[in-house]
This record gives C-alpha cells, structure tokens and sequence, in this order.
C-alpha cells in the first residue's frame, strides 16, 4: 500500500510537469516577423549604430524577418545591414515621396511602396507580430506612440518592446509615469502594454515572455 502511494505521488508530480509544459508549448507566442521603429540619422553615437546592427544579426539568426521604413542611412541602415549580413530578410515599406527623393534602401530584400505614410504604418502593422522601438527622433516616437495607442484601444495585442540602449528613453518612460500619476495614463497600460530591455540580446525574449493583451481591455482605454 505504502508502495502504491508512492507511485502515485511520483506520478501525479509527472504528470503536473507534463500539463505545465503543455500549457507552455500551447500558449508560446510564434513570432516571425519584427517590425522595428528607429532613427535615420547619422549623426549619432556609435553605441546606438553597434546595438542596431546587433540586432539585425539575431533576427537573422533566429530566422526572424525584419520589417522596418527602409531608410538606407541611420539606425535603419545599420538594421538592414546586420540582417542582410547574416543572410536574413529585410522587408522595407515606405511611401513613394520618399523613394521619389532618394531615400530608399537598395539593399532591402524585399520592398512595399505606398501613396501616404497612414497606409505606410498600417501596412507596418498589419504584417508584424511583434514591435520593436529603438532610439529615434520625432518620426519614431510617433509611431512608437501611435503603436500603443493602437495597443491601448484594441486595434492590436502584439507585443511591444523599447530597447533603451544608453538610457535613451529615460525621459520618455519619466513622462509616462508623469500621464499616470496625473490621471492621465492608466497604471496597467504603462505596466504591461510594453516592455523595456538595455540590450539587443533580451529583446526577442522579452517579445516572448511578454504580457498578455486582450482585445477586451478596450474598455479601461477611458480613464
């Protein structure tokens, strides 16, 4: 009897193992496509170029095709060129008055050209699993914030991540604690609609171990 029960504990603690890599396998997120937002500038330091190129490398590495404005200069330059240089998949999007000026990246694997920057970003959107903010000027942080917003009301529930190389988005991370201390942000929304990392190396975990988002949560969007 003594016997018995002992196999019984030491089955049942298997199959407790067993359900929760179950539950781990079913619930993992698959991500294949990375959209990346990102500065243009070469006027910049060199750390921001050496995390940018880094990590083009690892998307290439892990077979993550990476979608970005298809800049050919700045960080966007340095992305592709990480990714290119590992053999990976660099899908540009960018409207055509760009193109028209000589601002797009001859080196993209693969590139989508649209009327308008809306269409530009919806199309950004629309084929990524996953978002990624770098450091960048105004153009980035819109489309970072724009990204959240989209995440805050529903339209999405991809993960997002901020890799703050250097600290660059310190200020940015102080405002938002700002929004919530004023009421103007709600505490949830700045806790898990995204993620923070200082390196190139932790953002594809950070992608996966993300938050869960729902579409319900459309209806804490008003504070």
């Amino acid at each position: 009897m003594h016997e018995f029960g002992c196999k019984s504990t030491v089955f049942f603690s298997y199959m407790q193992i067993f359900l929760y890599l179950c539950a781990i396998f079913w619930n993992m997120r698959e991500i294949h496509t990375i959209a990346v937002y990102c500065s243009s500038s070469n006027q910049i330091r060199k750390s921001y170029f050496e995390a940018a190129e880094r990590l083009g490398e690892i998307f290439a590495e892990q077979g993550i095709r990476l979608v970005y404005g298809d800049g050919g200069i700045g960080l966007m330059g340095a992305i592709a060129d990480g990714a290119l240089r590992k053999g990976g998949e660099v899908i540009g999007v960018i409207p055509q008055f760009m193109v028209d000026e000589g601002w797009n990246n001859p080196r993209s694997t693969e590139t989508h050209v649209f009327q308008t920057m809306h269409e530009r970003k919806a199309y950004i959107e629309h084929i990524s699993d996953a978002m990624v903010a770098l450091p960048g000027g105004i153009g980035t942080m819109e489309e970072l914030t724009e990204c959240l917003t989209w995440k805050q009301l529903g339209i999405h529930t991809k993960p997002v991540v901020i890799l703050n190389t250097d600290g660059y988005y310190d200020r940015f991370l102080a405002c938002l604690d700002l929004m919530v201390e004023e009421k103007m942000m709600r505490a949830i929304h700045r806790q898990d609609m995204f993620t923070v990392v200082s390196s190139p190396e932790e953002v594809i975990p950070a992608l996966l171990n993300a938050p869960e988002w729902s579409k319900s949560i459309r209806r804490d969007a008003a504070i």
